[in-house]
């Protein structure tokens, strides 16, 4: 899915039915300033949801490096704390 492009400028004056439509469609919506990308602006539930699959993603990565340094856990362990902190 591709951002929609608005200048700064342009999320001043029309920040509130910008909003709206982030609400709406969920489409990110990327901010330039000086015609040069500059933030990006996201609907709450697209933010939380990234930053949920990166939790995922950062706690596979750890027990990919310990299983690396043979540090792993055994599995029925593993599988009680990982429902514990996913539940």
């Amino acid at each position: 899915m591709l951002p929609a492009l608005k200048p700064v400028t342009e999320i001043k004056r029309h920040a509130t039915e910008i909003i709206d439509q982030l609400r709406l469609d969920r489409v990110p919506v990327l901010i330039t300033e000086h015609g040069k990308e500059a933030a990006v602006m996201l609907d709450v539930a697209t933010y939380k949801g990234m930053l949920h699959r990166l939790e995922l993603l950062e706690v596979i990565a750890k027990g990919e490096q310990a299983f690396t340094e043979e540090q792993a856990g055994a599995h029925a362990d593993v599988k009680a704390r990982m429902a514990k902190r996913w539940a």
